[in-house]
């Protein structure tokens, strides 16, 4: 392996970790800043045991291994964190992470709440970004909108949900949440975060704005 492979985290750009639910827009937000800046940015591609959703593609959306392999890798202390989230197995990895920063980019991670607090016990330091949804009722709409999730699938990703906005409640667990009510006015916001702008973040709503059933 060669120097530069094994050169430490932070000789890199600071990297970028954004969480949140799932079905709050991440990926709709990534999408639009790498279509707006394609060579200041890299995505740190995952690992996950998860089967890929029409239109992903292996190496591009994540890596699609078995449970098999992803346990090899953590043996083998390959992740810089790694969860179990719905049935699934998802990790980060160093090799991916340094690829970004070898390129000059600065390197963008889609973590969960159970991910950020590993990083946090690295050298990574990044900046944390936190993206919420206005209600829960909203987080439920654009899940059931998808038409890849049961019902039980949409209810298990809520209650992790409320969970992950739990977290993120706690002092200095981010830096910055943005609220994605409405994604032009999110978008900006991301966008100004991403190119190292700081910014003013919204506030979370308060938790009793995050009921579990309707």
């Amino acid at each position: 392996m060669s120097d530069d492979a094994m050169s430490p985290l932070s000789d890199f750009l600071r990297p970028l970790v954004l969480s949140g639910p799932s079905g709050v827009g991440k990926s709709t937000l990534l999408a639009r800043l790498f279509a707006d800046f394609p060579d200041k940015f890299g995505f740190s591609v995952s690992h996950t045991t998860r089967s890929p959703r029409p239109g992903e593609v292996d190496g591009v959306h994540y890596y699609f291994i078995n449970a098999d392999k992803f346990k090899q890798l953590i043996a083998e202390g390959a992740f810089i964190e790694h969860a179990q989230f719905s049935g699934n197995f998802y990790g980060t990895s160093f090799m991916t992470v340094r690829e970004v920063g070898r390129s000059g980019r600065r390197c963008i991670l889609d973590i969960e709440a159970q991910g950020v607090r590993q990083i946090k016990n690295t050298d990574l330091n990044p900046v944390y970004a936190f993206i919420s949804p206005p209600s829960i009722t909203a987080l439920r709409q654009r899940l059931q909108g998808r038409g890849t999730e049961s019902e039980a699938s949409v209810q298990k990703r809520l209650a992790t949900a409320l969970k992950e906005i739990e977290y993120a409640k706690q002092p200095g667990a981010h830096d910055v949440v943005i609220v994605n009510d409405d994604l032009d006015r999110a978008y900006g916001l991301f966008k100004r975060l991403a190119l190292g702008e700081r910014i003013q973040g919204d506030t979370l709503p308060p938790l009793d704005d995050f009921p579990s059933d309707e």
